[in-house]
């Protein structure tokens, strides 16, 4: 047991203190009981371990198609989280949603079994990997799956067959999903490195993306000024290189806070002229140029300008084309090319590989259309996420109404970004706020915060219609039937947020099934 979880007889579970020291590695575990198995990041772990002969076994509230993979891979799942549940293990992983009341954590304190968080795991997978690790407030599911993609698909040699840790699953051909969990028998490991609790200070990895630093997670920060010393922290722990999108204001910000021993392993990726950037501390610039408009093919076209020495002594000029709308996804596949090149992959067959990326699931996903009104899913839950779809929605359905059905993600993220999340919503023609997905939090803890509290910020601005473009409905279901009859002949019905609004996918597509009268103008 460690020291920092005990404290005058109550049991601390602190994930931002490491838990194995420098000579330990996986082969010190022994069997491995996970609780919450079940969740994006724990499902991930467990297979990795359970693939390089571990000893795993987990628990769940219940099953799921993650927990129903585990199974078939031969992970024994409990349902129901209970003390006999880790009588036997000898280290116990736990996620942030855990809490110290847990039963099977009371149960592994008592019986003095080792107690880590599932970043210590992640760490120990790193230490025989060329590790990328992929940080920031919104993009990291999207960018490490197609660094992992672009290496499957142009890796040669040990970059052929890399593992990956990735918090959600890939889009594959013929609407099949891929899992976003791998070991892989080559020398590369991609993973997210989670900010939201600081744990990704325990890092090291070779090459360090940095998507952006935008305030979030103020809950465990507090000010956004910790926040971005996370992410300095983080950067300084980067062994080769660190690659950081020059287009937000809070990664810059962290860029110029970093030592300049840092500083010049430091790629800065960016839209704009290095000149419009001002100070780079020293670091290497690659801009981003858009070559033209998406088409409703939905084909994303820049060239990137790789200064000289980055791949070549010369610099130069890669044309890229996406299947994925949208610049935000030009931004990240941007940083994937930049670190598949520094593991050592060809730039050409790096950019080749990227036109036949999908998207990650839950972003940009096309659920289904009726009657030419298409339903698209997509896991945005910040501001910014939010304006980067809605920007890519119009350029890919430019003539048709954008509808949508947000869900927020956590009670205090709505109370701090309540203005942001509506100024981002009025990009869109229609939008109903649903019930505040709680995760983590409770709502008597947050007794004032409701779909409102967006809502009365977003009537407030200018918009077009200027009456009854959003509204708040607390059941999601109900607001799903209203979104339909609402909808016409060639609009666009989007699902956001990152808690189970997805489910409500298939009762839109239902029930524009059933009320395709309705659906034409």
């Amino acid at each position: 047991m460690s020291d920092n979880q005990r404290d005058a007889g109550t049991i601390i579970l602190d994930p931002t203190h490491a838990s194995f020291g420098p000579g330990e590695g996986v082969d010190d575990l022994g069997k491995t009981h996970f609780i919450g198995i079940g969740g994006a990041g724990m499902s991930v772990l467990a297979e990795m371990l359970h693939e390089q002969g571990v000893h795993v076994d987990g628990s769940d509230r219940e099953p799921s198609a993650k927990t129903e993979r585990l199974q078939g891979l031969g992970i024994a799942v409990e349902f129901g989280q209970r003390a006999e549940n880790v009588e036997g293990a000898r280290t116990v992983v736990f996620s942030s949603a855990i809490k110290p009341d847990n039963p099977e954590i009371v149960a592994a304190y008592e019986a003095g079994e080792r107690i880590v968080h599932r970043s210590d795991i992640l760490a120990l997978l790193m230490q025989s990997k060329r590790a990328v690790t992929v940080a920031g407030a919104h993009g990291k599911t999207t960018t490490s799956s197609m660094l992992a993609h672009i290496l499957v698909n142009a890796g040669e040699g040990e970059l052929a067959d890399p593992s990956y840790a990735i918090g959600g699953s890939i889009q594959g051909k013929d609407g099949a999903t891929l899992d976003g969990g791998h070991a892989g028998k080559g020398s590369v490991l991609v993973a997210e490195a989670d900010e939201s609790d600081g744990s990704f200070a325990k890092y090291h990895p070779e090459i360090a993306i940095i998507t952006n630093a935008e305030a979030d997670h103020l809950d465990h920060y507090g000010t956004e000024a910790k926040y971005r010393a996370a992410f300095v922290e983080h950067a300084g722990c980067a062994g080769k290189a660190v690659i950081m999108c020059g287009d937000d204001d809070g990664a810059l910000a962290v860029l110029r806070a970093l030592k300049t021993e840092v500083a010049r392993h430091v790629v800065v990726y960016s839209t704009q002229p290095s000149e419009d950037l001002g100070d780079l501390n020293g670091a290497a610039h690659v801009r981003i140029e858009s070559e033209s408009e998406s088409t409703q093919s939905g084909a994303e076209h820049f060239i990137l300008h790789l200064p000289a020495g980055l791949v070549d002594v010369e610099e130069r000029r890669v044309p890229v084309t996406l299947t994925v709308p949208g610049i935000h996804n030009a931004r990240n596949a941007t940083a994937a090319l930049l670190a598949a090149v520094m593991l050592g992959v060809d730039v050409e067959r790096a950019a080749a590989a990227a036109t036949s990326f999908l998207g990650a699931a839950r972003r940009f996903q096309i659920r289904g259309s009726v009657n030419q009104v298409t339903v698209i899913d997509d896991y945005a839950h910040h501001p910014t996420e939010i304006a980067a779809l809605l920007d890519a929605a119009r350029r890919r359905y430019p003539e048709a109404g954008i509808h949508v059905i947000f869900q927020p993600h956590l009670f205090s993220r709505t109370m701090f970004f309540a203005r942001e999340f509506a100024e981002a919503l009025a990009k869109a023609d229609d939008v109903i706020v649903t019930g505040i997905f709680p995760a983590r939090e409770k709502q008597e803890d947050f007794p004032t915060v409701s779909p409102d509290t967006i809502v009365n910020e977003a009537v407030k601005l200018e918009h077009e219609p200027a009456d009854d473009w959003i509204r708040g409905v607390d059941d999601m279901r109900t607001a799903a039937q209203m979104m339909v009859m609402r909808a016409h002949h060639g609009d666009v019905i989007f699902t956001v947020g990152a808690g189970d609004i997805t489910q409500m996918d298939p009762v839109i597509l239902h029930a524009l099934e059933a009320h395709r009268w309705d659906c034409a103008r």
